[in-house]
């Protein structure tokens, strides 16, 4: 009975970092696509007030 609560706890806890470590690379990409999309905005409108 201990051993199937200790497979059942380390199986929740497999679960959990792995929902942690989805949503570290959503949030990731997320933050890097914000960042590359907000340079890339200030970059055109500095180009386009050259011309």
């Amino acid at each position: 009975m201990i051993g199937l609560s200790v497979a059942v706890g380390r199986f929740v806890e497999a679960l959990f970092w792995g929902i942690f470590r989805v949503a570290g690379a959503v949030a990731g990409a997320l933050i890097l696509g914000t960042a590359v999309a907000i340079i890339v905005w200030i970059v055109a409108r500095k180009l386009w007030h050259r011309r």
